[in-house]
């Protein structure tokens, strides 16, 4: 189904079923011989949304691995690895060095408020739709589990005054704010990317930091390999009793690239490739010339302190 300007989605529809495949990708990471992290509420989160598919991903009974290859679930379940490491360790150096206040921007779920060792002070604000926010705190709920920090949740759509719903919640612009744009932008069209990444800015203190994933701008030529790629992991998927169209999810084409855009608005940015993070994390690295291995992970501190 072709985005629109007001469209909404749970956790089983739309993109609201990305954040079901993320989770399912975090399960099937931690169950690894040797995992890079250890997320124990991905896969109680994904049977209770109960998507079959996404429900055998977590735990580990797809079919066999070269036809989890052909469906692109080894190499999720790789990025996923090395993508939430990067967020966790990101969101504990900000702890480390004073910051009490967080904002996981489009949460989904994301269970950091559950799973990682904050401090006692610390408030985590967890925005997204409130469908998707009410699913995930009943959810857990019922698995008994409970926040590690001063958990506050902010059921708003980040496509209206989220930032209003957040001061509401508690937020305080005058203190430090360590914010997480996970596996968001490319869900965003060009200007409501500028959007976000302004209102981010206008609310973060001097010592805030910001943790993204994202992707320089494509040209044709890559956009129209990226939507066949996606097109076939699709048709694999489909096979196996899931339907969702990718291509149709995202906006690919021009736009500001995240790293000069937060620079040219007072942050100190730095930068690692996708395939570093996947080689420390000894796992497969991307060919040059596909598209995903141009994917970038930046941290950025506002106003040049560090």
């Amino acid at each position: 189904m072709t985005r629109t300007d007001n469209d909404t989605w749970d956790l089983a529809s739309s993109v609201g079923a990305t954040a079901t495949l993320v989770a399912a990708a975090r399960a099937a990471a931690s169950r690894e011989t040797e995992p890079l992290i250890d997320d124990p509420f991905a896969e109680p989160l994904v049977r209770a949304v109960g998507i079959e598919f996404f429900t055998k991903m977590a735990s580990g009974a797809l079919p066999a691995p070269d036809e989890q290859t052909a469906m692109g679930v080894t190499r999720m379940t790789d990025n996923m690895a090395v993508r939430t490491k990067f967020f966790d360790e990101f969101f504990v150096d900000a702890a480390e060095a004073g910051i009490r206040q967080v904002v996981i921007l489009a949460s989904g779920l994301d269970s950091r408020a559950y799973r990682l060792d904050w401090p006692a002070d610390m408030v985590v604000f967890e925005i997204d739709q409130p469908e998707v926010i009410a699913f995930k705190t009943q959810a857990l709920a019922a698995q008994g589990a409970a926040p590690t920090c001063d958990r506050r949740t902010v059921a708003m759509d980040l496509r209206f005054d989220w930032a209003t719903a957040l001061r509401e919640a508690g937020f305080d612009p005058q203190a430090p704010t360590a914010w997480s744009a996970e596996g968001l932008l490319g869900y965003l069209p060009p200007e409501a990317q500028d959007r976000l990444l302004d209102t981010v800015t206008e609310l973060s203190a001097p010592g805030s930091r910001i943790a993204i994933d994202t992707a320089p701008p494509s040209n044709p030529a890559e956009q129209e390999e990226s939507r066949e790629r996606m097109q076939e992991i699709s048709e694999q998927w489909s096979k196996n009793g899931f339907d969702l169209d990718f291509g149709s999810l995202v906006y690919l084409g021009e736009r500001n690239e995240a790293s000069e855009y937060l620079t040219g608005h007072g942050w100190q940015v730095d930068t690692a490739g996708v395939n570093d993070l996947l080689a420390a994390g000894q796992r497969g690295t991307f060919d040059d010339d596909e598209p995903m291995g141009k994917l970038y992970y930046l941290s950025a501190v506002y106003g040049g302190a560090r």
